[in-house]
């Protein structure tokens, strides 16, 4: 009874919220910066500066060992990969966005130190066939606290969907494979934020956003820090182009059939995106 009292106080709050927000838009309007509009639609380029530190052991106890993909390993420290985002203004002040980002990475290499991966170890000088994937889905809502014709921020909550494979093969001499080890794990990883933006031209403006949450689900442990900073040009009444800088670094432990590992990995760096907006403004 007590939990269904706090949940009636709670929605009798959050009406009057809503109808003192809606009587004040009805009195003011106020404009929201120039950049935001019903749906917009982007697409671009990530050119992330990656570090990776993978462990797989399995459940037995053997324990793997803390292999740096790109120095054990031979990966280039930066790659290109496409981005996309779509966002709905359901209000003035509600926003929704759905975003997706792959990075697909794989090298050869020759090892210079012994290593356990999985269910094998191995040895020096080793030929080995590697790779990382990650695909990256993120939905979030946020709601403007402020809400200016110039400028707005507010509070979001969402989750990173993680999805992982990693695998290490060694190469004969042949070029047939002789052992091979694969981990693979897919991560719900909620997280709460705050983002903001800023029109300081006609044509121009500025939009940043930062979110975190550490949370352990089942046999799955995760950790996550994300966070975007842009700079914004619109071109067009409904097309603009946009210069940003975007992070995202993980933290995730999980247990897979046999093996258990142990993932930090981070994508950070610089990327350029188009966006044409469209619709008819909530106001």
């Amino acid at each position: 009874m007590k939990t269904i009292a706090i949940g009636l106080l709670l929605l009798c709050c959050l009406g009057a919220v809503a109808q003192t927000d809606s009587l004040s838009h009805k009195k003011h309007k106020p404009t929201p910066p120039w950049y935001v509009d019903r749906f917009r639609i982007s697409a671009g380029f990530f050119i992330p500066f990656t570090h990776t530190d993978v462990s797989v052991g399995n459940t037995s106890g053997t324990k793997g060992t803390n292999i740096s993909f790109e120095n054990t390993l031979g990966y280039a420290n930066t790659n290109f990969t496409f981005l996309g985002d779509f966002q709905w203004r359901a209000s003035r002040r509600s926003r929704f966005d759905l975003a997706y980002y792959r990075v697909a990475r794989s090298a050869g290499h020759v090892l210079d130190k012994e290593i356990t991966f999985g269910e094998h170890t191995y040895p020096v000088n080793a030929a080995t066939n590697s790779y990382f994937n990650t695909d990256i889905f993120r939905f979030s809502y946020g709601y403007a606290l402020l809400c200016k014709p110039r400028a707005e921020a507010g509070i979001m909550i969402g989750a990173h969907i993680v999805k992982a494979g990693v695998g290490l093969a060694a190469v004969t001499n042949v070029g047939s494979v002789a052992v091979t080890d694969d981990y693979g794990f897919t991560a719900p990883l909620p997280d709460v934020g705050i983002w903001g933006g800023y029109t300081f031209a006609e044509r121009w403006a500025v939009t940043a956003e930062v979110s975190y949450l550490g949370l352990t689900v089942d046999n799955i442990k995760g950790r996550i820090i994300a966070a975007n900073a842009q700079v914004m040009y619109r071109i067009i009444q409904r097309f603009s182009v946009t210069a940003g800088y975007t992070g995202f670094n993980f933290n995730v432990e999980a247990t897979r059939k046999n093996l258990v590992g142990e993932l930090v990995w981070g994508y950070n760096g610089p990327s350029l995106t188009a966006t044409w907006s469209f619709g008819h403004k909530p106001w």
